[in-house]
């Protein structure tokens, strides 16, 4: 496993995050297909186990049910300072509008709530899951700023949202002096890359890290068309995210099915590949996922003189990589997702592999 610094924070954590929207009672909350807490420990501790070092959750999962069987598992397999755990909450309700419950009060409830869940005194990210309309921004930073104050979030990060929204909000927290955004929290994979547009760049320059969900579209860029599960059939959120741009994804995904069985590989292995090597590319940020495999990096030499950067690839790509450096020729990486933008400083990098020069 490859660990990095969660960009402006102190935090260390593994590439890969595992995300634990699927742990939960199915039968207490949005989803029907999320898996019992037997089977979640399970997932839980083979990831200790290969590196796994960040996970997120939230209240809003299962009705609170992922952040405690999360609690009980790192427990039990890990100590507490040995991993970065990271939850979320969500908009006051209307009830607690009405009620005249305070932006700050209210996250000062779930944040006690979910650290209730989860058996601990503090988490180290807490994300503010989703723009709240119908709140004052400055009463979401300030109960925000509390908790960090208070010790209770080391950091604070944000999850769907705009990049305008992002730089509104940390130019408010710096004005007035509170805790800034370290990371975002996009929707983000192949058949979905509206990130690239604006967050991306937005974050490379302010030094956010981007731990985007959804890697592998509910399940869409994993599978052969025909192949189904629980989770395809039953998940009407996923649906309404990707169902009416079925025909147009189904060539990304055709393609991704083509490029895995091109190097041996599967359709998992390879997109994880190829979101963490966008993410190296343009953020130097982490990817979110419950995968297995990983892809790191990293640099040597000055910028602008010489530098290259050193691709870590998993066996399923060693095949192609043997044979580029066969030939002794130059060859083209078509796996790495390169910026639209060439002339960025987030633009194409040589990448120099034992001697095969390849140029994305």
């Amino acid at each position: 496993m490859k660990y990095t610094q969660l960009d402006s924070s102190d935090l260390t954590v593994s590439r890969i995050c595992m995300g634990c929207m699927g742990f939960g009672d199915a039968h207490h909350g949005q989803h029907t297909w999320t898996i019992d807490e037997e089977h979640s420990r399970e997932i839980m501790k083979r990831g200790l186990e290969l590196g796994v070092n960040f996970f997120d959750t939230a209240i809003g999962y299962q009705s609170g049910t992922s952040e405690q069987y999360l609690g009980r598992a790192l427990r039990d397999f890990a100590r507490r300072d040995e991993v970065v755990v990271a939850t979320k909450f969500l908009p006051r309700t209307n009830q607690e509008i009405e009620a005249g419950v305070s932006g700050q009060e209210h996250i000062r409830r779930l944040l006690e709530k979910s650290l209730q869940n989860l058996g601990m005194d503090h988490v180290d990210l807490y994300i503010y899951h989703m723009w709240d309309y119908q709140t004052p921004l400055y009463d979401i930073l300030d109960g925000l700023n509390q908790m960090v104050k208070e010790g209770k979030t080391r950091y604070i990060g944000i999850s769907n949202c705009f990049a305008w929204q992002l730089c509104k909000a940390n130019a408010l927290a710096e004005k007035e002096g509170f805790a800034k955004f370290v990371s975002v929290q996009g929707h983000y994979n192949l058949i979905f890359r509206e990130e690239e547009r604006e967050m991306a760049p937005f974050c490379r320059e302010e030094n956010i890290a981007m731990t985007p969900y959804s890697s592998l579209a509910g399940g869409r860029l994993s599978k052969h068309p025909g192949e189904t599960s629980k989770r395809l059939q039953e998940d009407s959120y996923a649906q309404m995210k990707y169902g009416g741009m079925a025909d147009q994804d189904a060539p990304i995904i055709q393609r991704v099915a083509e490029l895995a069985a091109k190097i041996d590989g599967n359709n998992e292995e390879l997109f994880y590949a190829k979101t963490i090597e966008a993410k190296v590319e343009k953020t130097k940020s982490q990817v979110k996922s419950i995968g297995r495999r990983m892809v790191g990096h990293k640099t040597t030499g000055a910028e602008g003189t010489g530098s290259m950067t050193i691709y870590y690839i998993t066996p399923l790509f060693r095949a192609k990589l043997a044979e580029w450096k066969a030939t002794g020729r130059d060859a083209y990486f078509d796996l790495v997702i390169e910026n639209d933008d060439p002339d960025s400083s987030a633009g194409r990098q040589i990448i120099r592999l034992e001697g095969a020069l390849c140029q994305p």
